[in-house]
């Protein structure tokens, strides 16, 4: 549920960070900036550019080679590990493979983030098969992710994703699998969301998405290094 932060204050913050994957070269290079809670933002860039390896480092998928990372007012590198899955808790994540559950069905699937914070079942009951009629799935309730297309599952996961209002939703090209019609649909979405006070952060290649909408900054990342573009 969204914690009544004051708007501006910075949500997340990164300070010179700098990541690589082994022994390889830097993927990600003295990237510097800060979300505001309640803002809502693009992050644009090429394919392979980083945009999923900055946005695994929001939701604490992988910790900075070096730099700082704050999330919620805490150091990521000073907090302890049993208290990372409070954390990551309060952030819903839209991943590009959907990592959905294969034997539950598509309510059950969105449920999930409810039932692991024990919301009543009629409350489950009453709000999840809402949410997935409004996203256009209310005749796929009961259908598991194996029998579903691929812009199917990619309705379902962002139901998931957004169903307890999360302080922070991060989006990994989250219209890719979906019609023009569906794509705007979603991306209403998720601004209505962020007037509830949700923190946006939504990644994506396409340019002609992000000019339909005002959203600015955006964070547009090319060659490791991430800039601020009004």
């Amino acid at each position: 549920m969204v914690r009544n932060r004051p708007r501006g204050e910075n949500i997340i913050r990164f300070d010179n960070v700098g990541l690589r994957y082994g022994l390889g070269p830097e993927v990600l290079q003295d990237v510097s900036f800060a979300l505001p809670a309640g803002s809502f933002h693009f992050l644009t860039g090429p394919s392979g550019a980083g945009k999923s390896s900055l946005l695994r480092l929001m939701y604490l998928g992988l910790r900075p080679t070096r730099g700082r990372v704050m999330l919620f007012d805490r150091d990521i590198a000073q907090t302890q590990r049993y208290e990372l899955p409070a954390l990551r808790r309060r952030i819903g994540v839209v991943f590009q493979d959907f990592r959905l559950i294969d034997h539950l069905s598509a309510l059950d699937n969105v449920a999930l983030p409810l039932r692991v914070r024990g919301v009543k079942e009629n409350e489950v009951q009453k709000h999840v098969p809402e949410l997935l009629s409004w996203v256009g799935l209310a005749d796929q309730l009961q259908s598991k992710p194996p029998t579903l297309s691929g812009g199917q599952k990619q309705r379902v996961a962002i139901a998931r994703a957004v169903i307890g209002r999360p302080d922070l939703l991060l989006a990994d090209e989250p219209t890719g699998n979906v019609d023009d019609h569906i794509a705007m649909r979603l991306l209403y979405l998720f601004e209505e969301l962020n007037k509830l006070g949700t923190t946006i952060l939504i990644a994506t290649h396409s340019e002609q998405l992000v000019g339909r909408f005002s959203h600015h900054p955006r964070l547009h990342i090319e060659h490791g290094t991430v800039m601020q573009v009004s």
